[in-house]
């Protein structure tokens, strides 16, 4: 992403938030801060590695917020950043939408 050239405002949401992941990520995160596992357990399917993977591309392009609690045992926390609630709130009405004609989608998918 860093140095490219955007066609359109569509062209770099989707950039910060493309792949299968991460708006399901953003979606979990959206109730408030979740630990690794509990994240895990929201995003049906995902793996382990994938899911450490997508939370570090989203803590680089500034939608997630990772803290890490100075106790026993450790504790790690992901919640959204600013930055974050407002793409959230972008895509609310983007799944509205595919709640609304989602037989139809499964229909041509």
């Amino acid at each position: 992403m860093k140095g490219r050239t955007y066609t359109c405002g569509l062209d770099a949401a989707i950039a910060v938030m493309g792949g299968k992941w991460k708006g399901l990520i953003l979606f979990s995160l959206g109730e408030g801060p979740l630990r690794f596992g509990e994240l895990r357990r929201a995003v049906a399917g995902i793996s382990e590695r994938m899911l450490i993977l997508q939370l570090r591309e989203m803590e680089t392009s500034g939608l997630v917020h990772r803290e890490v609690h100075h106790q026993v045992p450790p504790k790690v926390e992901y919640s959204l950043t600013e930055f974050g609630r407002s793409l959230n709130a972008a895509m609310a009405p983007l799944g509205e939408w595919g709640e609304t004609h989602l037989e139809r989608i499964e229909a041509i998918s």
